[in-house]
């Protein structure tokens, strides 16, 4: 019989996130039942909660940064077993059989990947609901393991802002010696200059705020620049070989471009809008590559999982209580937070 299971969700665009009760499914014998025990805030839930990219269903109980303890297992699954500190990302299902998920790439399957929240489940027709709840059903394929060594209460942002971060560093082979910048410093800029620290490059961040220099250094930055300074901009003309452009809206990348030594790379995560045009030349007389990245499959998303607990690296997060919600969205509309909210759901609903 289905379960029945609490969490705070939304009926419309313009309506408050509130209590809510809702089932999730009875166990296929491929799903592994877990009891959430905190769930991130992510940027992108605010969006869906409020259709601002027109792809919103309701009911919904946002969340897709989801970590927690497996409560049972299918007859099918072998992959884990109850007990096991799991965690589940932005995708719960895919085809598994098309090039892109044969490749895991799951996030690009061609039948379109299953998200965790607000997507059509493909084999009863209801809508997947997230991690703003008491616990989730998941096809075990897309459970994640936690490695004992990453704190459980400080995991639940990798399963967004870390892979979204981790998945181009790691594609375009940021290591020991790199002169990485990353731009824009919030929940996705904080994890770029962890990851790209811990992987041994060395991280400039670039920002407009120069109150953020001191946090920045504290994440593993070796040296700050400001965006708003023409002469420090100029100077740093050709610097580094890889950027990883975290802004959130629309902006100019010409400035920016500018900063790539030639056959450099920059790399688009953040900013899903139109952008001003960019001058060609900003590309060609340097070889230089403008690329985007989304998040990663799930091999690439175990992967940096382990690669976080090999190396110590957590997000830094604000812990609230799930009513709480509602204020943490107006926070985030301010960039008010440092630097993602985690739900605990141990502090009640």
């Amino acid at each position: 019989m289905p379960t029945q299971a609490k969490g705070w969700g939304t009926d419309a665009a313009d309506q408050p996130l509130k209590p809510m009760a809702f089932e999730r499914r009875d166990l296929r014998p491929d799903d592994v039942a877990i009891q959430i025990s905190h769930a991130g805030i992510c940027h992108s839930d605010l969006h869906m909660a409020r259709n601002d990219w027109g792809m919103s269903r309701y009911p919904m109980v946002p969340g897709h940064e989801i970590v927690g303890t497996v409560t049972d297992v299918g007859a099918k699954v072998s992959r884990h077993k109850i007990g096991d500190k799991v965690a589940i990302g932005c995708i719960v299902d895919s085809c598994k059989q098309c090039a892109p998920c044969r490749a895991g790439t799951e996030q690009f399957c061609e039948q379109g990947m299953t998200m965790t929240y607000s997507a059509v489940d493909k084999h009863d027709g209801t809508l997947t609901q997230g991690g703003y709840s008491t616990q989730v059903v998941c096809r075990d394929e897309f459970v994640l393991k936690l490695p004992d060594s990453l704190d459980i209460a400080r995991s639940a942002p990798l399963l967004c802002a870390g892979i979204t971060t981790y998945s181009p560093l790691r594609k375009f082979g940021v290591g020991k010696d790199s002169k990485v910048a990353v731009v824009g410093l919030g929940g996705l800029g904080h994890m770029g200059v962890k990851l790209a620290h811990a992987m041994g490059a060395h991280v400039t961040m670039v920002t407009t705020s120069p109150e953020k220099g001191g946090d920045a250094r504290e994440l593993g930055a070796h040296d700050v620049l400001l965006s708003t300074d023409g002469e420090a901009m100029a100077a740093a003309a050709g610097r580094f070989d890889f950027i990883l452009d975290t802004i959130p809206v629309a902006h100019d990348l010409n400035p920016y471009l500018a900063l790539l030594t030639p056959n450099g790379t920059m790399v688009m995560v953040g900013a899903i809008a139109p952008l001003p045009s960019i001058h060609g030349g900003s590309l060609i007389m340097g070889n230089k590559t403008l690329a985007g990245s989304l998040i990663g499959g799930i091999t690439e998303t175990q992967e940096m999982l382990d690669f976080c607990g090999q190396h110590g690296v957590h997000p830094d997060c604000e812990f609230i209580e799930m009513s709480q919600v509602n204020e943490a969205y107006e926070r985030l509309l301010k960039n008010d937070v440092r630097y993602r909210f985690v739900i605990d759901m141990a502090r009640g609903l």
